[in-house]
């Protein structure tokens, strides 16, 4: 069963209850992609280690190997 046919079906369900209806799928993507950002930089603190820059740094490293500071 695919995600709008399931919301359709809980949507009918609570209309013949009485109810109010559920949130239509995708409402709440944004707001979870910010808790799971807030949980991995608050991980990240908690094990010792940079909170900000790492995806970048990393994609840097990889992207451009030998472009190293002498600094």
């Amino acid at each position: 069963m695919s995600i709008t046919q399931q919301y359709f079906l809980d949507t009918y369900r609570a209309q013949r209850l009485g109810e109010a209806p559920p949130p239509p799928p995708g409402t709440h993507d944004w707001r979870t992609a910010r808790e799971l950002r807030g949980y991995w930089q608050f991980r990240a603190v908690v094990a010792e280690r940079p909170a900000h820059g790492r995806l970048r740094r990393t994609l840097g490293r990889w992207l451009h190997p030998h472009a190293r500071s002498a600094c």
